[in-house]
């Protein structure tokens, strides 16, 4: 008798299933059917009725479900189309800000800020010039009530991915999508091989092979007068577009980079600002400080450079170009190539920071080392990240 109830219960329950796709496929379009099927039964049991009515509609689903949702990679850069005024290119261009503890709002309770500012540079590829004019009246304010251990929204980078602009909480760990002048949080980065529960320092960022890398300082992490303590800030994240995060331990690769300069631990060299260059197929780095002495966190504010790096992606073809002189407060803090240029010129920011009193510069300069446009100063404020959009 109970098998008999069982077995007339298992029937309704197909049938009941099968009327429910049916239904579902009479009330709605045939985009949210397909998404449904192509979700919901691939890891179904193949002889279910559900996978049954699925299959017969629209055949076998496929795996990459997700990715034929999203369509091709967005590799629309950058993402305003610049204007050609006689011959001068005019490019919309963008800073964003990292306040450090400043960050924290005094107008609103559990509330981090950073400032956004539009800007307008002005490349003429002929003279090979740049001259960049700022809208500092109508900067963004962008707000967040997340934060760790009392800090938040100090952004690091601006970035350009699949057709969006993001930047990175290097106290939170959290992955920004910068959107109509707001910013909401997509990813949470955490340190290390990822099992953490620190967010991750995230310094620089860029783009290759259509996914997202976001890197740390590259040094050894270290106590106040240099003692060491982990490799956490030497790994890197590997962003695929529909937000897999992968974990890269780049420790040797940047114990080679800072080995061009004849570093070795307890010397180190700090990063803030690296692009990889599809035109040339090698990584570039634009090392902010670095010293042969162990870190010393007074000391380190005065160890600026003025070297580019680049290396190929096996990381054993090196090139150290010298960019004017050493001034010793002054570190790049983020750089982009200028488009339409073959990845051949630069426009870079350097920050100070030298007794709680910051500025931010902006220069250019061509991967061979020629200055083409001395540093200009920006303001007052921290600014880490620039990015063309």
């Amino acid at each position: 008798m109970f098998a008999i109830l069982n077995y007339v219960s298992a029937k309704f329950l197909v049938v009941g299933i099968a009327f429910a796709v049916y239904i579902l496929y009479r009330s709605s379009s045939n985009d949210d059917l397909q998404r449904v099927v192509t979700y919901g039964v691939h890891d179904l049991d193949t002889h279910s009725a559900l996978h049954k009515a699925a299959t017969k509609a629209y055949g076998t689903p496929k795996k990459t479900h997700l990715i034929d949702r999203l369509g091709p990679y967005n590799a629309t850069y950058p993402m305003t189309k610049p204007s050609n005024i006689h011959n001068k290119m005019h490019f919309k261009v963008a800073v964003i800000s990292d306040l450090d503890q400043k960050s924290k709002s005094n107008l609103e309770s559990n509330t981090w800020v950073s400032y956004y500012m539009y800007g307008n540079l002005v490349w003429d590829p002929e003279a090979m010039t740049m001259a960049v004019t700022w809208d500092k009246n109508n900067y963004k304010t962008l707000k967040t009530s997340y934060g760790h251990k009392g800090r938040g929204m100090e952004l690091s980078e601006l970035v350009t991915f699949d057709g969006k602009l993001y930047s990175f909480d290097d106290r939170s760990g959290i992955a920004y999508l910068i959107e109509d002048d707001k910013a909401y949080p997509w990813l949470i980065l955490t340190d290390c091989e990822g099992k953490a529960t620190k967010g991750f320092k995230s310094e620089w960022s860029t783009v290759k092979d259509e996914h997202l890398y976001v890197g740390g300082m590259g040094k050894e992490w270290t106590s106040g007068t240099g003692e060491y303590v982990n490799d956490c800030p030497m790994f890197v994240k590997r962003i695929s577009r529909t937000g897999e995060i992968e974990s890269l331990n780049w420790a040797e690769r940047y114990k080679a980079i800072r080995r061009q300069l004849g570093i070795e631990f307890p010397g180190y060299m700090i990063h803030e600002s690296a692009v990889w260059s599809d035109v040339h197929r090698r990584w570039f780095f634009l090392p902010r400080r670095a010293s042969k002495e162990e870190y010393n966190e007074d000391k380190d504010e005065l160890m600026g450079t003025n070297v580019l790096i680049s290396v190929d992606d096996e990381f054993t073809d090196f090139k150290v170009v010298t960019i004017g002189e050493v001034l010793p407060s002054h570190g790049a803090s983020s750089f982009k190539f200028v488009p339409g240029t073959r990845d051949n010129v630069i426009v870079a920011l350097r920050t100070t920071e030298v007794e709680g009193k910051t500025a931010t510069y902006i220069m250019a300069f061509t991967i061979d080392g020629k200055i083409l446009a001395g540093e200009t100063k920006i303001g007052d404020l921290k600014y880490e990240g620039f990015e063309f959009v």
